[in-house]
């Protein structure tokens, strides 16, 4: 059963409290420097409070004191929330990470003293280990720190990290010897070496990642950041050099008065991209924290944007596009072999074999034959399957049995002097046209016959492959086996390629070749054979039940280790991607309507041609410029909620998502503030204040 956290309210009450207090906090210019946008803001706040305090001391005001203080405390209060935006995001993270933190407590590991197992172990505490310390964990006993299992084969209960009631199996050797500090063992025992030092645990990590510690700016919003502070520049310009042209054409007309400070401030504010500048940063912190809703940790946010940038996926086929519950079904006999001497190499090849592939086998050989697999093998000599050989087996009795995939077997023929007959590769080749997997036995020199392993492919699977190849994103399954069986599968989940008798530097070809085509590839995995490929790809999603190399090797980790996640990951950092792109257009957009508000009330006294301009027909200048900065602070409140959980997402091409993004967000940031702009103003003169 999937696990899915349970979502913090958008406005938890247990947040707002300490976001308001940050935002007060967030005041001090250090902090402010941060965001050159809003720093801009914060010094206009500062301006025309002191503006405000000469009026009220009668010191050569060049306005009402009144319409100064309201300036002012609209000024401040844009600042504050833009605050509140960044606060309330940092708060969510923050409270995801104190339930982490939660998780955290003093644990007592039992150290190895001497070299040898069966030695002397201690008690020691848990914040005394230290990478290679090797230390006895045993059922009841919490797991003191990350580690490789080195020993032993136990069930660990690893909900806390994960939310997943089920228990694991972590054992030595292969892609599950991994295990993470804060979990419990619920049975047997386990051996482990540390491989981290107090303070940089998996759990640690996550905290740190959370928190937003570590979070940086990611190229994309450098990028946007540097454009906005472009435009911000431009801005302070024209309005710098409107003060001297304002003294000018008011002294060469001889009607009214040059523009005041006041308002160059407020016109300086209402121009500048302020919207998305207040809600920037709340986009990226709130990007990682839903990656955390979906329990992926993001070791940085430029894995979070890189994931909406991605244009190729490779997916393992085996847990992702199909079930991952490959049995054996049937045994296909080679001319002249008995079913039931197929059927006991067969037994004898899996019995070392721990997979559910493995396991299937030994059932199998037990229903058709009668086989029993609780036999003992004296002096028997296992051959492990490797990702390079893609072949396992025993030696017993002087018999070399081996089972494999067709070429692995085939290859392995030719090198003792024999080879596959013909019958067995037409055999194989039509399991491989109905969908299965064929694995080939042979004994020495002589092939006894085929296993066939079926699979079923997910349902829904094709129906987002095609979402995604309607955003532009190319599909790659990877898989052992062979290009028969790779290529029925492949048509059957629809995918836009596949890559057969995949191996690591297979897969590592396959990534840099698409990245010398200017393209940005994602995969997941979870073996160590998976590390140099996870290393490589733009969007590494390691398993956490994976091997400690995979998961240093990834820049994301998934909790549930659900390689269908990978599928999540790009519809949410996809979906980053639009809400800033959204928020952006929208802010954009909405300053053509504060034009008309602003400029026509600074000007009109010395142009009474520019209340032509006046479309809204506001009441006044005064009330005009106080309307537009009102709402200037109120947009950004408004839009909170948007920047936090983030624009939905659709599977749509990027000219439709274009065009309903200009739509929605630029017709919308054109026409709201109108209306806004409008409202505030009549109701400014309703009850008086302008």
């Amino acid at each position: 059963m999937s696990h899915q956290k349970a979502k913090l309210p958008l406005f938890d009450p247990q947040l707002l409290g300490p976001a308001c207090l940050d935002a007060l906090r967030k005041l001090s210019p250090r902090a402010q420097w941060k965001n050159p946008v809003m720093f801009v803001v914060y010094l206009g706040s500062i301006l025309t409070t002191v503006l405000w305090l000469q009026a009220l001391f009668g010191a050569g005001a060049d306005a009402p004191a009144g319409f100064i203080l309201a300036i002012a405390l609209w000024l401040w209060f844009t600042v504050l929330f833009a605050n509140f935006a960044e606060a309330l995001a940092e708060g969510r993270s923050k409270a995801q990470a104190a339930s982490l933190r939660g998780m955290q407590r003093q644990t007592i590991g039992k150290k190895l003293l001497e070299p040898h197992y069966g030695s002397r172990w201690v008690p020691v505490d848990a914040s005394e280990l230290r990478r290679d310390h090797t230390v006895l964990v045993q059922a009841g006993d919490t797991i003191p720190l990350d580690g490789e299992v080195i020993e032993g084969v136990a069930s660990v209960d690893e909900s806390a990290i994960t939310g997943e009631s089920a228990p694991v199996i972590r054992e030595s050797g292969g892609d599950f010897s991994s295990v993470t500090g804060g979990t419990r063992v619920l049975s047997d025992w386990l051996v482990v070496r540390i491989t981290v030092n107090p303070g940089e645990s998996f759990l640690d990590r996550m905290i740190s990642m959370v928190e937003g510690a570590r979070r940086q700016k990611t190229p994309n919003e450098v990028a946007l950041t540097i454009l906005l502070v472009g435009l911000t520049i431009v801005f302070l310009l024209v309005v710098v050099t409107l003060l001297p042209f304002s003294i000018f054409a008011a002294g060469a007309s001889g009607a009214g008065k040059a523009v005041t400070l006041t308002a160059l401030v407020a016109l300086l504010v209402c121009l500048a991209p302020t919207t998305i500048g207040a809600l920037l940063s709340a986009i990226g912190v709130a990007g990682m924290s839903r990656m955390m809703q979906a329990n992926v940790i993001a070791t940085s946010g430029r894995a979070v944007e890189a994931a909406g940038d991605v244009d190729v996926l490779l997916l393992d086929k085996t847990g992702t596009i199909t079930h991952g519950n490959r049995q054996a079904v049937a045994f296909h006999t080679a001319p002249g072999v008995d079913e039931r001497v197929l059927a006991e190499a067969a037994l004898l090849a899996s019995r070392a074999d721990e997979t559910p592939e493995g396991r299937s086998v030994v059932t199998l050989a037990g229903v058709r034959c009668g086989l029993d697999s609780s036999q003992p093998l004296e002096g028997a000599q296992f051959v492990a399957f490797t990702a390079q050989t893609r072949m396992s087996g025993v030696d017993v009795d002087g018999r070399r049995i081996r089972k494999g995939s067709m070429d692995a077997i085939a290859r392995y023929l030719e090198e003792n002097g024999s080879h596959l007959p013909p019958r067995l590769q037409q055999i194989g080749d039509d399991v491989a046209r109905r969908g299965a997997t064929p694995l080939m036995v042979v004994e020495g020199g002589r092939a006894l016959g085929v296993i066939e392993l079926k699979d079923i492919v997910k349902t829904g699977i094709k129906e987002r492959f095609a979402d995604l190849r309607r955003m532009g994103i190319r599909t790659v399954m990877i898989t052992g086996d062979n290009p028969l069986t790779a290529a029925t599968i492949a048509a059957e989940a629809g995918v836009d390629d596949f890559l057969a008798e995949a191996t690591p530097e297979a897969k590592l070809k396959m990534i840099r070749d698409y990245q010398a085509e200017g393209r940005l590839v994602a995969m997941t995995g979870d073996g160590t054979n998976d590390a140099p490929a996870l290393a490589q790809a733009d969007v590494a999603v390691a398993m956490n039940s994976g091997t400690q190399a995979a998961k240093e090797a990834g820049n994301m980790v998934d909790l549930d280790s659900n390689p269908t996640k990978l599928l999540e990951i790009v519809e949410t950092g996809k979906q980053l991607l639009m809400t800033r792109g959204s928020l952006t257009t929208f802010s954009i957009a909405n300053d053509i309507a504060k034009y008309f508000a602003i400029l026509p009330a600074i000007f009109v006294a010395t142009y009474p041609q520019l209340n032509a301009f006046n479309v809204m027909k506001l009441h006044s200048p005064s009330s005009a410029i106080l309307s537009a900065v009102i709402f200037n602070a109120l947009i950004i409140m408004a839009l909170i909620p948007l920047a936090l959980k983030g624009v939905k997402y659709r599977a749509i091409g990027a000219t439709a998502l274009l065009n309903r993004n200009l739509l929605i967000y630029g017709v919308g940031g054109l026409l709201v503030p109108f209306i806004g702009i409008k409202l505030i103003d009549l109701l400014l003169t309703q009850i008086g204040l302008v």
